[in-house]
Order: C-alpha cells, then structure tokens, then sequence
C-alpha cells in the first residue's frame, strides 16, 4: 500500500468533513464521540472477528468504531500462481471497507506505518491471529492498550500454534482468552476467557474457527469495560508456573510412526489438518512380491476399540481393510482406522475407494 496516498486521503476526508453546511455538522459530531479502533489479522478466521466488530460498530449506540485494518502484506496464493491479499484484507474490501485505511506493513515497527497509526489517533488496537510480532513502539500508542483474542485458555499454549498443539495432545478441554497484549509472548493480563470441551474427532481447523468466533462474541461483551478502562482494573495476571508453549508446526513434524500408539496418531492427524497436514510411508505389494514405496496423505482417522481388529505378531506390518477403514497396526497392540486418505497431486478419497484401486494388490506399513 501506498502509505503518503493514505495520508493524503485521510487529510483530505477531514479536510471535507469541516467544509460541510451545518446542517450535516450535528450528525458528524456525534460520529466523531465513537473512540476509533485498529483491528489487526490475517486469515480467514480473523474475518469472524472482524465481522463481529463492523456489525458492533454500527449499532445505535456504538462506543467505537473501526477507523483502520492492519493484516499481512500480499502474497503468492493458489500454489504461487497470483499475488493476492490475505483473506482479511478480502474479506474488508467485499463488505465495503475503504482500502485507503487497509495497511499492509511487513513489519509492525516501520516507521511510515507507524506515523499512519499515530494520526488516526486509535484509542484501541485489537488482534486475532495477526501473524507479526508488534514492538514497544506500537503498544505505546493506543492509550487504552492493544488487546489480542488468543484460542487457548491462557497460561497454556502460548505461542503460533495453540490449537494444534492443544489437539496433539489430545486435550479434553480448552477454550478462548482475552488478554490484553504485552511484549512477552502472550503474557499478558487476561480480561475474560471462555471454557469450551474438545471432541474427541473435531480437527485444527474447525476447532480453529469455533474458538474464533466464540472469542468474537467475548470480545464484544468486554468492550464496553475496555473502553471505559476498567477492563485494565480487572484484568488478572497469568500465572507463569503453569505456562506452556505452543510452537509453530513444521513439514518435518508430519510423517507418521506407527510404533506410536494409535490414540497418539489420531491426535496428530487432527491436529496437523489443513497444513501441514499428516503423511504415511507403505508398501504396495504385488502378487508377484514385487515390493513399490508409496506416499499417503492420511486425512481422516479414529482408534480402533474393537477386540478382532487387533493384529497378531506374526503380521505385526500388514495393513488390512474392514467395514471402510484402512487398519493400520500400531505401538501397544493398538489399532489407527484410516477413513480418507490422499496420493500425492490427486484428490483425497474414502479408504473403500482406495482400497479397490489396488486391485488386489497388499499393502504393508513401510
């Protein structure tokens, strides 16, 4: 984005504003009482949130209102075909918010984006998955803080990937928190949280957007104490003996061991859902022995509970198939189903579906 083009808009609206007949000044003085607001995110599931506070802001009675969006730069999507906006900045610019007041920075420090908040003067700042780390020199502006909706019940899972993390290790409940934000990672007072039970087979990204837009919700009931301060008054510190990290994922965390036991499996597929997704190394066996090395995706899963599906030492390798699943044998004599996988370039597909494709072929772990 342009930035001095943004200044020079902005100056211009206002420039307009005091060139306007009286009878318009009433209705832009009343607008003016509505404490400005900076929202910062990036993917889609911070568009949830953003929806809840365009709609808020609205209302007959409204205390803020949403004066800019702060979100990623533009990048390469669709396999690196296009340069395209991240999903919040689309999202904005389909409901109409003016991309005037859309900043892109690559770095939350930089000193022209940081002059550009400083003149629209934001009483506020909230985030919701934002993406970059922001300095002292950003907090310092807004005089009633910078809030962040974080999906994890704080202290646990501070860090990129708290969801995911959450799910790895198959926790039974977690839950979203409003904290206003500090420079230590995730460390700050917490306003409210919201307590929330895991299912047993919901992954990342459905419980993702769950938490979002059950923080949404929270958020909109807290900010009447936000803005009127008290929130700070209230707010409680996290305790830091309990605090856990919740790091980003990476390529190399996705492969699958099936020494591990099932249950650990199936918590890993649901976690690393979406990206970077979850994948298995067998062997297509042939009638002739002919041994081949084949990469899957493995997509959907649930643990075995059932006594006969149990594989015996002597075929400890074998993968079999029975009632739609894909039986995997895995560590402590359990068992993983495998009901959607994916072939690398292809489309992901029942495990019925792949199981006629071999055509009789065996399959082995690897």
């Amino acid at each position: 984005m342009n930035s001095s083009l943004t200044l020079r808009r902005f100056f211009c609206s206002n420039a307009s504003i005091s060139s306007l007949p009286s009878s318009s000044s009433t209705t832009i003085s009343i607008s003016t009482k509505k404490k400005p607001l900076v929202f910062l995110g990036s993917p889609q599931v911070s568009a949830t949130v953003l929806d809840a506070l365009l709609n808020a802001s609205t209302a007959p009675k409204a205390l803020f209102e949403v004066a800019a969006i702060v979100t990623q730069p533009p990048a390469r999507r669709a396999r690196g075909k296009k340069v395209m906006p991240s999903p919040l900045a689309q999202h904005a610019l389909e409901r109409g918010f003016p991309s005037d007041f859309i900043f892109t920075p690559e770095r939350a420090g930089e000193d022209m984006f940081l002059s550009n908040l400083r003149d629209l003067q934001p009483k506020l700042c909230i985030t919701a998955a934002y993406g970059n780390i922001l300095p002292s020199k950003f907090l310092n502006i807004p005089p009633l803080g910078t809030v962040n909706i974080h999906p994890s019940l704080l202290p646990l899972y501070r860090g990129a990937a708290p969801v995911q993390r959450a799910l790895q290790d198959g926790v039974k409940e977690t839950g979203v928190s409003l904290a206003f934000t500090v420079r230590a990672l995730d460390a700050g007072p917490i306003i409210a949280c919201e307590r929330l039970e895991v299912d047993d087979h919901i992954k990342a990204p459905d419980l993702l957007s769950h938490l979002f837009s059950e923080g949404s919700k929270l958020l909109i009931q807290e900010l009447p104490s936000i803005l009127d301060g008290s929130a700070k008054e209230k707010a409680w510190p996290q305790d830091e003996s309990k605090a856990t990290l919740a790091p980003k994922m990476t390529p190399e965390e996705s492969w699958l061991t099936f020494d591990e036991e099932a249950l650990v499996l199936h918590n890993k597929v649901r976690a690393f859902a979406g990206w970077p997704g979850t994948r298995a190394k067998v062997v297509v066996v042939e009638g002739n022995g002919h041994c081949t090395d084949l990469e899957l995706k493995i997509i959907t899963t649930r643990v075995s509970d059932s006594t006969h599906s149990k594989i015996d030492g002597s075929k400890a390798d074998d993968i079999t198939f029975m009632k739609g699943a894909l039986l995997f044998p895995c560590g402590g004599h359990t068992t993983l189903e495998v009901l959607e996988v994916q072939l690398p370039g292809k489309k992901v597909v029942s495990a019925a579906a792949f199981w006629n494709g071999l055509r009789g072929q065996t399959l082995k772990r690897s």
